[in-house]
């Protein structure tokens, strides 16, 4: 076997690790690959024969790749980092956060948009992947006690994020009126359907903010109208049949009778691997 070879096989031990984290950091199943082919390519061209820690070094690699492609987004302005928890608050819970980082799930992917790229990282690779404070902070730029206010300041975000509504009869009136906004090009319609902060995710990347998403949806009128409502994963979707088969999932998160999270799954495997019940 090659150097290039037995390099080529550590790193794709790690390939699976390292698509998590990305995918965590960007929302995007194709920005995520295309930040671990970026690690690929820097590892190729770097002398790790001497690093004991591959899986850190890559995880630190793919963390400072995202954060310049979150960076690169529509810009968010940096807030001052709020003051330190007085004495006399409750304690952060270690094994509370531990579950929260595991529990938030949809909650999280409206609350990532809304952090600075700094604080989404120390969340993510803190409270996620239990990256040590001191390797975040030098990947961010920041003191360890700094980074820790980020991922604090995150944490409350998500805490605070509000639960989907798990009413499916609330949630096929929602996405009926999406769909029905969405076949008529009613622009207004469709922004009324959403949560002013809605979050559109697929393989091209992530879009934020109502009237973004209403002006993307208004622009796929053809596949509004053959789209039919299912369960997707025990929540109420669309998908669009083709050829006797589905060839994309619209998959909603509703939260407080709007929809905050919209997920656009076209990946043939994806699509096949979703448990789908057409309503």
């Amino acid at each position: 076997m090659t150097d290039s070879e037995f390099l080529a096989e550590r790193f794709e031990a790690h390939r699976g690790h390292l698509g998590a984290v990305a995918y965590r950091m960007l929302g995007s199943v194709a920005e995520a690959d295309d930040a671990v082919q970026e690690a690929w390519v820097r590892l190729s061209r770097s002398e790790t024969r001497q690093v004991e820690n591959l899986g850190g070094w890559l995880t630190t690699v793919v963390g400072r790749v995202c954060l310049d492609m979150l960076r690169s987004r529509k810009s968010r302005a940096e807030q001052p980092l709020e003051p330190d928890v007085p004495v006399g608050a409750v304690a952060p819970d270690p094994e509370q956060d531990a579950l929260l980082a595991d529990s938030v799930g949809v909650a999280l992917l409206v609350v990532l948009e809304t952090l600075t790229p700094a604080e989404r990282l120390a969340f993510v690779l803190h409270d996620l992947f239990a990256v040590p404070f001191e390797e975040v902070a030098d990947i961010v730029g920041r003191t360890p006690a700094a980074t820790r206010q980020l991922a604090s300041r995150a944490r409350r975000r998500v805490r605070g994020a509000p639960a989907p509504d798990a009413d499916l009869v609330r949630q096929r009136e929602v996405v009926d009126a999406f769909l029905a906004a969405a076949r008529e090009g009613d622009f207004d319609a469709l922004v009324d359907a959403l949560d002013p902060d809605v979050v559109a995710r697929g393989e091209t990347g992530v879009t934020a903010g109502a009237l973004a998403v209403a002006k993307n949806a208004a622009s796929f009128a053809h596949l509004a109208r053959v789209a039919r409502p299912a369960l997707i994963d025990g929540a109420v979707g669309l998908v669009v049949p083709a050829d006797g088969r589905l060839e994309r999932a619209l998959v909603f998160t509703v939260v407080r009778g709007r929809i905050a999270v919209i997920e656009s799954v076209a990946d043939p495997a994806r699509v096949a691997g979703l448990d789908v019940e057409l309503l």
